[in-house]
């Protein structure tokens, strides 16, 4: 809106220096055209024509330092357009990165589950939820592997996320969970897939040692949902603040 007021406001006073040069040069010419006067007319008019003639060579200078004046009033606007624009897309490449932003693309999902209820497994015991280290483990090879953003059961997985057992429950981000435990991850499905499927990795381990049901699935749209938690600073502080201290 600011821009748009400046280039109308330089266009009106252009407007106006160009109609005044109009009738100007219609002047001189009329003069010209109608003269039948003595001598001393003719060099009054003579004058007269000198000094419109400078007039209009002090307007059309006006007008030239109105359009580059303009000139660079859009230029300036254009400049701090781009440096706002990549100023934006800066924060909110952060703000992605810090989880605040829900996204989507592609990536994988895995499904953790406990074993099938049988004798070795009852169903009032969670396999899982006692070894949920693996679920650490698990998030650690993804991230190895190039995730761009990690959920498990649509808890946005962040810096200072948390994962504990809590009496029956495994608590993630301060809220309970329990299984089966759908962990989501964006970035390169290939590259994920095959470091979790890996000889003796992770995924071998939850299978074989602890008779876990895990399922990896690829997918091209993988959406993750955003940390809707407020992380507060007490005693973290920037460097410019600790330099004014």
């Amino acid at each position: 809106m600011k821009r748009m007021k400046g280039q109308l406001a330089v266009g009106i006073v252009c407007l106006i220096l160009g109609l005044v040069l109009s009738i100007q040069f219609k002047n001189v010419q009329g003069s010209d055209l109608d003269w039948g006067g003595s001598t001393q007319q003719f060099q009054q008019i003579s004058r007269d024509l000198k000094k419109e003639k400078e007039d209009k060579q002090q307007l059309l200078g006006q007008v030239d330092l109105l359009q580059r004046r303009m000139k660079e009033i859009e230029d300036k606007e254009s400049q701090e357009d781009g440096q706002l624009k990549n100023l934006s897309a800066e924060l909110e490449k952060y703000k992605m990165i810090s989880g605040v932003r829900a996204v989507k693309g592609k990536g994988v999902v895995v499904v953790v589950d406990d074993p099938p209820i049988g004798p070795d497994h009852p169903s009032d015991l969670s396999v899982i939820m006692i070894n949920y280290d693996l679920l650490l483990s698990l998030m650690n090879k993804l991230n190895d592997a190039g995730a761009e953003a990690i959920s498990i059961n649509d808890q946005r997985i962040v810096s200072n996320t948390e994962i504990h057992l809590a009496g029956n429950n495994v608590n993630i981000n301060s809220v309970p969970t329990s299984p089966p435990f759908i962990i989501k991850a964006i970035g390169n499905p290939d590259t994920l897939e095959a470091a979790l499927n890996i000889r003796f990795g992770i995924i071998w381990q939850m299978k074989d040692t602890y008779n876990l049901q895990v399922s990896i699935k690829k997918g091209e749209e993988v959406m993750i949902p955003r940390y809707d938690k407020i992380t507060k600073f007490i005693y973290a502080k920037t460097l410019e603040d600790l330099n004014q201290q």
